[in-house]
């Protein structure tokens, strides 16, 4: 369902492939990449460039000097993830959306992004800025 409600809304289908990612560079074909959720495991990916069709679409749309938004979602993001954002923190057109401890008490390394800020992230992107404070709503 959620599939279907974004594709309806889009107007577009979801890039779930390689071979649907590499056309995103070579043909300019996004304004902005957003990678909701972006989890543990992707960050990791994405510091250390292992490939997978996320990746690929992310390198692809970076060639073009153009913003990526991440949406952080993941149980680790103050224990080992903590050394990845930081890295990606500091890649130019990289954003992230504004994430906090999700459970500090249950959870302690949890974060979660802060959805409803998605559209405010998304403008601050365009404009090259990262929207503040990036951590703690």
């Amino acid at each position: 369902r959620f599939r279907t409600n974004i594709t309806n809304l889009t107007g577009n289908n979801i890039i779930c492939c390689v071979k649907d990612a590499e056309p995103i560079g070579p043909k300019n074909l996004l304004d902005l990449l957003v990678v909701l959720p972006c989890t543990g495991t992707l960050l990791q990916k994405l510091q250390t460039e292992l490939p997978t069709h996320l990746l690929h679409a992310v390198k692809a749309h970076l060639r073009n000097q153009k913003p990526v938004l991440l949406a952080v979602s993941t149980n680790d993001g103050l224990g080992t993830a903590a050394k990845n954002i930081g890295t990606l923190l500091n890649c130019k057109n990289l954003y992230f959306l504004p994430f906090s401890q999700d459970d500090y008490i249950k959870k302690p390394n949890s974060l979660v992004a802060d959805f409803e800020k998605l559209p405010d992230a998304a403008i601050a992107a365009f404009e090259g800025r990262q929207l503040q404070p990036v951590l703690g709503f």
